[in-house]
This record gives C-alpha cells, structure tokens and sequence, in this order.
C-alpha cells in the first residue's frame, strides 16, 4: 500500500495579491552548464569554450537561459512552494535575459503574485507571478510572468 503525506506546497488560497515569495539560493557550477549542454545538445561556444569566450562581452562562458530557468524551477521545488499543490504550468510572458549568469554565480527566485483567478474547476485556481532571477549583486538576470495552475484546498 502506497501513501503520501500531506502537501507542504501553497494552495490557490494561500497565494495573495502583492505577496512576495523568495527561493533558498543555489551557485551555478561549470558542472551545472556542461551537464545542461549534454542534455540539451547546445554545445554553444558562448556556454563551452573558455578561448572563444574571452572574445566575447562575457570574458568567460556563461549559462544558457533556460538552464537558469530550470534551475529557478528547482528551487522554487526546494522552497515548498509547490511541492504537491502546483498542478501545471500554463504559460510564460515576456521572458528577458537580463545579465548573464556565469559559474559560480548564486542564484535565487524572487516572486511576486500579481494576479489570481478561481477555475470553472471548483478544485482549481491560477495565480501569476511576476518572477525575477536575482544574483548574489542583486543583480536581476532574468524576468518573466509565469501563470500557474493551483490545487484549491480541499474541504
């Protein structure tokens, strides 16, 4: 017989208009951005080869967009937030690179709910979020809104 706790992940309720959420932080290694280009195929110099790099406005390789973006995921996973509540993710807008994340950058994600809207699905809410990827500076690498499908909390 198979069982499973309680979530620990926000429900629709909980999220609140101007609510601020924040990440733990995690640094990004040379590791991390191989790894990503093997799984994804992108061997793109700007993110392999530290020769080519010095000849770019990086100096050195940089992480690819979306392995910053999964990585946000990860931690979003990490901080609870989801973690058995989050149903689907139903689209992103206005996705920007801002600054680019380099090895040994630590990152976390800052997220703001702007909006919230009940389901015709009575078990069911999306809340969107103003979501930025901000490093060790302060600095914000990458920005985008996110809306995301919600349990509603049962009973």
């Amino acid at each position: 017989m198979t069982t499973t706790g309680k979530p620990r992940g926000m429900y629709f309720e909980d999220f609140e208009i101007g609510q601020e959420l924040t990440t733990p932080a995690r640094t990004i290694t040379s590791t991390d951005v191989v790894n990503f280009a093997c799984l994804s195929g992108d061997f793109n110099e700007v993110h392999t080869n530290f020769e080519y790099c010095r000849t770019t406005q990086f100096g050195e390789p940089i992480a690819h967009g979306p392995l910053v973006y999964a990585v946000m995921g990860g931690l979003t996973y990490a901080s609870g937030i989801n973690d058995g509540t989050l149903l689907a993710l139903l689209q992103i807008d206005g996705w920007k690179m801002l600054s680019p994340v380099k090895h040994g950058d630590t990152i976390r994600m800052v997220a703001k709910v702007v909006a919230k809207k009940e389901s015709s699905k009575p078990d069911r809410g999306t809340v969107t979020l103003d979501r930025r990827c901000v490093k060790q500076d302060g600095t914000v690498a990458q920005e985008m809104r996110a809306t995301l499908l919600y349990r509603r909390r049962p009973g």
